[in-house]
């Protein structure tokens, strides 16, 4: 068996927990192990690493092989694949099964986003194992048994039993549900419908037929060797379900009970977490970082700050330092509202948070005016950023710990901690960590205009 993960998304009503540089599959805050690091873990299961194959957006590349460097995974870096855009799960899928067929031809394939939490049990493998027999003739969604009606999940009506060898192992798809109201999700659970979890297994040759009846104009964008940015071009934005598995004949689900949990919503996050006493599921991060209650419950607190709340119930908290969020608990569906408007309005807070990574670390905003920005750059052993010039700012750089190899003109030197350096505007300069231990350095920029789009890469690493 062969595994296709989906790593795209951009998490958006997760914000501002979750970012389009930093979207919630990469986030660490759920468990000690980002969800697509967990993904990863669950494809291990089934598939070498090698047989492991990642769709994702071109700008999470470094952020993909940083996770699976962490867990000392090497997958082919040509098994990872680059959207230049995000356009639904179809175009992703297409592709994904196209380049599995070419290196290893007719094959089963696993589906996995790499951003929901699973449980991993035996009705799991059982249930994986029965889809790779029916993926033969069917193209195979998972079912998750629901435990109590839910609003914010599509669901699935199973229809007539599949046996193989006498022994069920699944239903064909009578219906496709989209998400109800409470009283007709009350009704699909009575009536034994599953939770439609997004997960998938195909057998490429299948799958492929049906996408020539049922998604010609995607078959079409990638005929004729066309580059994949004008595949994408040519690509509509549709998802798998919409495409091909409502409209099939060969829908088949297999019924999965486990704890399963898109985290599709702040509401989604608190029943995933653990609670307090009180029904509070707290999760604080960063430096003096601390939640006081004071007859608060069922809450769901998430800061990096001194949070303190009293007498309120029912509400989602999040603080990231340059966003706050309060919402009440069982409307946070529409927090995707909020990133479509700084989407609009052009707010880097849509994209970014205070700390933003990058291949060779990170960097944090601690301050920033109208002239002014101060970062706190981390830079990792044996990396370095590139050699770069800014047009409209100047830079000065203080070290706070390791040691820093500078470049500044023709200048080549080093710094120790408590030792700076000055970088007039449009003079190229270069940081870079030679030592065995992380490099933090205070960087305070002024300037006219200080966007991140002010860098011009004369040398990268990284070829960016």
């Amino acid at each position: 068996m062969k595994t296709l993960i989906l790593a795209g998304g951009k998490g958006t009503r997760l914000w501002p927990l979750s970012r389009e540089a930093m979207p919630k599959q990469f986030i660490k805050v759920f468990f000690e192990r980002s969800l697509f690091q967990k993904t990863i873990e669950r494809a291990l299961l089934f598939s070498k690493p090698r047989e492991i194959f990642i769709v994702t957006n071109k700008e999470y590349r470094f952020r993909v092989l940083d996770d699976l460097n962490e867990l000392g995974i090497t997958i082919p870096e040509e098994n990872i694949l680059l959207e230049p855009v995000g356009k639904n799960t179809l175009p992703a899928i297409y592709w994904g099964l196209k380049v599995i067929e070419e290196n290893y031809g007719d094959s089963v394939v696993a589906v996995l986003p790499s951003d929901h939490a699973i449980k991993v049990n035996e009705s799991y493998i059982n249930a994986f194992k029965s889809a790779e027999k029916l993926a033969e003739k069917y193209l195979v969604t998972f079912g998750i048994k629901p435990t109590r009606p839910h609003t914010g999940y599509g669901y699935i009506k199973p229809g007539e039993k599949i046996r193989v060898n006498g022994k069920v192992m699944g239903y064909l798809v009578d219906e496709f549900k989209e998400k109800p109201d409470l009283e007709t999700a009350k009704k699909y659970v009575e009536n034994g419908y599953y939770w439609n979890s997004g997960m998938f297994m195909f057998r490429v040759s299948v799958f492929m037929e049906e996408a020539k009846k049922y998604a010609p104009e995607i078959v079409r964008a990638f005929e004729d060797g066309k580059s994949i940015e004008e595949v994408y071009e040519l690509a509509p934005e549709i998802s798998v379900d919409y495409g091909i598995l409502e409209k099939t004949e060969k829908a088949a689900v297999v019924p999965l009970n486990t704890y399963w949990n898109d985290l599709g919503s702040f509401d989604a996050l608190y029943e995933a977490l653990d609670k307090d006493e009180n029904g509070n599921a707290v999760y604080v991060s960063g430096f003096k970082a601390k939640y006081i209650n004071v007859d608060s419950r069922n809450n769901l607190i998430l800061t990096e700050r001194l949070t303190a709340t009293v007498g309120v119930e029912d509400l989602i908290i999040v603080d990231t330092g340059d966003a706050l969020l309060v919402a009440k608990r069982g409307e946070t569906q529409k927090v995707k509202e909020i990133y479509k408007r700084l989407r609009e309005e052009n707010d880097e807070r849509a994209i970014v948070h205070r700390t933003a990574y990058r291949p060779w670390g990170s960097y944090t905003v601690l301050e920033e005016g109208e002239r002014y920005k101060i970062k706190r750059i981390t830079v990792l052993p044996g990396k370095r950023l590139s050699l770069q010039i800014h047009y409209h700012r100047s830079e000065h750089w203080v070290v706070v710990r390791g040691t820093a190899k500078v470049i500044v003109g023709d200048k080549e030197f080093i710094l120790r901690p408590g030792e700076s350096t000055f970088i007039p505007a449009g003079v190229p300069h270069r940081l870079e960590n030679p030592g065995k231990v992380i490099l933090e350095v205070i960087e305070t920029q002024i300037g006219e205009y200080l966007g991140e789009d002010d860098i011009v890469r004369l040398e990268d690493d990284y070829g960016r």
